[in-house]
């Protein structure tokens, strides 16, 4: 048997015990309504912050994307913008489910967040929401009023489903915007639709995240007839990683997801890409929105925002470095 952690088996104990039909047995709505509620009860309370704001992104389809700015400073300078995407497998979750979640990356790492409430399946199918998150980080680059702040770079971030968001963002927007993308972070990420050995088979059934879920996201986000190898739906299928901002990826122990999450982090290595790997022992999918139910989650959140925030001081010094750099060249030119 694989080592459980009290605390996640406990909760594994609750939710097997716990009446009614799972979700892949139901209908988008219910599930959305499920996650919901157990956000509700098994999540922490938001807690203070100094900002917190409801926004909308224009989309090129010309409809309109929620989102939510998070600020721990009343009135902050310029810095990084940290854009969640959050998980749920492309169908459920919602700003509601990862609220506490954002408000305690922004109150822990000290930087500006902003989650994007990108559209769901299947009423808006693959790739909707990638489509919005490109959006949303193109419109983040340009410093919007409603960031408060003149944003220095941008961080994709994301959990599951919105890890693979990020991931793909990170490729398709990595050196073509107006700012860098100084690094990303990717928490159990999906990132290979085409797996199906290793942790899928050995977690399948009793870890909450279940075969059966993930083959049922899977139907309502890609459709009849996928392309489960196109680099937006398994961005580990990209032709090439290399150049790709520095990532942080976080795995856990008893994830279906767990190999998927090392195998990206192994590639991006191999493309030169740095890298900090972080596996929690004993730990469950979608655990960061679990941390009242998981309270050993609270630090393993805090041990990557320590790393992350490393990581993205070490970028901006790099990029001050470089701009100073040049900096007098340009004078000499000019001359």
């Amino acid at each position: 048997m694989p080592f459980v952690r009290p605390d996640v088996a406990n909760l594994l104990a609750m939710l097997s015990s716990a009446p009614g039909p799972k979700m892949e047995d139901g209908e988008p709505g219910p599930a959305r309504e499920m996650m919901r509620m157990l956000a509700q009860v098994a999540e922490l309370p938001r807690g203070d912050l100094a900002h917190v704001a409801d926004v909308t992104i224009p989309s090129p389809q010309g409809h309109a994307i929620p989102a939510r700015v998070y600020s721990a400073a009343a009135d902050p300078g310029p810095g990084p913008v940290l854009v969640y995407f959050h998980g749920g497998g492309w169908v459920i979750g919602d700003l509601e489910t990862h609220d506490s979640l954002c408000a305690e990356i922004a109150r822990v790492a000290g930087m500006t967040v902003v989650s994007v409430d990108y559209r769901l399946a299947p009423e808006h199918r693959f790739p909707a929401a990638t489509e919005d998150c490109l959006a949303a980080m193109r419109w983040l680059a340009e410093t919007p009023k409603p960031v408060g702040h003149t944003v220095t770079g941008l961080i994709p971030a994301g959990d599951s489903a919105g890890g693979n968001l990020a991931a793909v963002v990170a490729q398709q927007l990595g050196g073509k915007l107006p700012v860098p993308i100084v690094a990303q972070w990717l928490i159990y990420p999906g990132v290979d639709m085409t797996a199906n050995s290793g942790s899928m088979q050995e977690f399948a059934e009793g870890y909450l995240l279940t075969n059966g879920g993930m083959r049922w996201f899977t139907e309502h986000y890609m459709g009849s007839e996928p392309d489960l190898h196109h680099a937006y739906a398994s961005p580990i299928h990209a032709d090439s990683l290399a150049g790709l901002p520095p990532a942080m990826v976080f795995t856990c122990g008893l994830d279906p997801l767990r190999d998927q999450g090392r195998a990206y982090a192994a590639k991006l290595i191999s493309a030169g890409v740095p890298v900090v790997f972080r596996e929690a022992a004993g730990q469950i999918h979608g655990c960061m929105t679990l941390r009242l139910a998981i309270p050993s989650t609270q630090d393993d959140l805090h041990a990557c925002l320590a790393a992350l925030r490393v990581m993205v001081d070490e970028a901006l010094a790099t990029q001050s470095a470089m701009a100073a750099a040049v900096q007098p060249q340009t004078t000499a030119a000019a001359e």
